[in-house]
């Protein structure tokens, strides 16, 4: 997923965004009631003030969502009364599945691949319900029949590859699939999705309808589909109406505003792993990253954000009685090249070329100084800020180092030449060893233009120190800026004919240019029919390895995928910056920073 200014071309989570560090003013009611977590000693007080990033208002809880509705945080909230039935994060340190927040405590696949068995946990629904394999089955029925409604569906992934649900018992059920999957892919990526929704409470087609069994038709799924999303489009009857009510994780809905406040109560009912030790949590919206710095200096909230132009102010904040956390990504940076470019695409498509470019792209410069050490270098297409079992030790070693003098060498060993302005000049075109390369044309210079994301000092500094480093080498840089989303308007498949085409490189990574869920293969990004592969990249041999991430059983899948994409240079690697800078009161404890950008508070405490 894209950061979430990258939404319009979302398939997952476009929630996390770009515009993070948007500009603005605190909203109204911010500070809100129930502020007890900011003052007094740690052992009395049973609240948090949390706030919310920049620009990102909730807007949503159903665990259902239609389009415009994926934010993270709607996503945390809603997973916060209903929780997924396998659910990953790295709340404990590492993304892995975390099944004290899970409904299901196993998942066994079938010897071919081909099903898995699931038991659920012993959990009850806050009005005393079991939590039963029927409430599976209600959320396969309803995503089923209403899958072109509902946001995550991507054609072929879930749940197209589901085939069928049986129960086994009221604990166990068997969900088959249309052919054999990397399992580990379908645990993280896939059954992920699933939120186990109460049938007895919801599946109905109106306030007054007594609930039954009309889910297992068609007809009746889609009637309850649009009576719950009628229910999630009433805002105002989040905390009041009685449907939602009905919740099997650790929080309800106080109160729900049109401005984005949101405060959650401990449910007294829950039955899982450890009752929350935070009663209430506040959860405070904000229009701006300098709106939410100023709660942080004032002493609003416990849980807030500064920017990396900040952390030369850290000593600061620890003496406002807050510690600094920045919260790493699962993501990566990089500014995809145009393949069918009609000027430069042909040089793109020389190997040569890619290298000399990534060779003059001093990373750990620009993650230690223009980042203030709020980013970290990438070398592939596997997130690099976190150990993991996924990236190849081919991406780790860095396959191409910054070196100007040998990036300009892989120039002029292939029939580029040095002009007087410091710009390489193809002077022996063709295509045999030592010459510009197929299609390139003698006299052509390598210069290249960026469409880069505007309103970010830092993304400014950081291609102004690329241009610099790239003029060593011999390459002409220039920088075209404007608001993200226009980048991502003008950043598009395309044929060399079409006038549109006219982009050469794209930036939309200042919070980070794609979010993962927790294996982090590439089919959209990097196959070339993949739906996000703006610049054309096309590689058979590619399109193997990342079919096999997803269907082999070969662990090893995703290693080969990483090492093959580190050496081939797709797009250009960049630093990933971290999703934020958190600072946190000092004694709120009990988590790490979920990398997958969601919030737990069920796991957090006052020490």
């Amino acid at each position: 997923m894209f950061g979430a200014a990258a939404s319009p071309f979302r398939r997952r989570v476009l929630p996390v965004s770009a515009a993070l560090v948007a500009a603005g003013v605190v909203l109204a009611g911010c500070s809100g009631s129930g502020d007890e977590g900011s003052s007094g000693s740690n052992s009395s007080k049973t609240s948090v003030n949390y706030a919310l990033p920049p620009n990102t208002t909730p807007n949503w809880i159903l665990p259902l969502s239609t389009a415009g509705h994926m934010n993270t945080n709607n996503i945390s909230i809603a997973n916060s009364l209903w929780p997924q039935l396998i659910s990953y994060d790295g709340s404990t340190g590492s993304i892995a599945w975390n099944k004290e927040s899970s409904l299901a405590s196993e998942a066994v696949f079938a010897d071919d691949a081909k099903s898995v068995t699931i038991t659920l946990a012993e959990r009850t629904w806050s009005d005393g319900t079991p939590v039963t394999s029927r409430d599976v089955e209600f959320w396969y029925n309803l995503v089923t029949v209403n899958k072109a409604d509902w946001a995550p569906y991507t054609e072929g992934k879930a749940p197209d590859n589901f085939t069928g649900f049986e129960t086994v018992d009221e604990q166990t059920f068997t969900i088959t699939f249309d052919k054999a999957y990397n399992t580990e892919w379908m645990l993280a990526n896939q059954l992920t999705k699933i939120n186990p929704l109460p049938h007895h409470a919801w599946a109905k087609d109106s306030d007054d309808a007594e609930t039954g069994d009309e889910d297992r038709d068609a007809a009746g799924a889609k009637k309850i589909w649009d009576y719950l999303i009628s229910k999630a489009e009433d805002m105002d009857g989040y905390a009041t109406d009685e449907i939602w009510k009905t919740v099997s994780g650790p929080y309800t809905i106080s109160s729900f505003d049109s401005n984005g406040k949101v405060v959650l109560e401990a449910n007294a009912k829950y039955d899982g792993a450890a009752a929350p030790a935070i009663k209430t949590v506040n959860l405070l919206p904000f229009t701006s990253s300098a709106a939410a710095t100023n709660a942080v200096r004032s002493g609003q909230v416990d849980y807030g954000y500064i920017s990396a132009s900040d952390m030369d102010q850290e000593a600061r904040f620890t003496q406002l009685g807050y510690e600094v956390q920045p919260w790493s990504g699962w993501s990566i940076t990089y500014m995809p090249y145009n393949f069918n470019n009609p000027t430069m695409g042909k040089v793109f498509a020389q190997p040569y070329a890619r290298q000399a470019i990534q060779r003059s792209i001093d990373q750990t410069s620009l993650s230690e100084v223009i980042w203030s050490g709020t980013a970290s270098p990438l070398y592939g297409p596997v997130p690099q800020g976190q150990e993991s079992d996924f990236i190849s030790d081919e991406q780790k070693a860095n396959p191409y180092p910054f070196d100007t003098t040998a990036a300009q060498k892989l120039l002029t060993d292939n029939g580029w030449e040095i002009g007087s302005d410091g710009i390489a000049v193809c002077a022996d075109a063709g295509s045999a060893a030592g010459q510009c390369g197929e299609g390139v044309e003698a006299g052509t210079k390598f210069e290249m233009k960026v469409l880069a994301q505007s309103g970010s000092e830092v993304t400014d500094n950081m291609m102004a120190a690329i241009k610099s480093d790239l003029a060593k080498t011999g390459i002409g840089f220039t920088v075209e800026s404007a608001p993200v989303n226009t980048v991502l308007s003008r950043t598009g498949q395309c044929e060399p004919s079409d006038s549109a085409c006219d982009w050469q490189l794209s930036f939309f990574g200042t919070a980070g240019s794609w979010y993962f869920p927790a294996y982090p293969t590439g089919e959209s990004l990097f196959a070339s029919d993949g739906g996000s592969n703006f610049g054309s990249y096309d590689n058979a041999e590619v399109d193997e390895l990342i079919d096999a991430t997803t269907s082999s059983a070969d662990p090893d899948a995703i290693k080969q995928y990483s090492a093959a994409l580190a050496a081939d240079l797709p797009v250009i690697w960049l630093p990933s910056p971290d999703y934020q800078v958190s600072v946190v009161k000092k004694g709120l404890t009990g988590f790490s920073q979920d990398s997958l950008a969601n919030f737990h508070p069920a796991t957090w405490s006052w020490s």
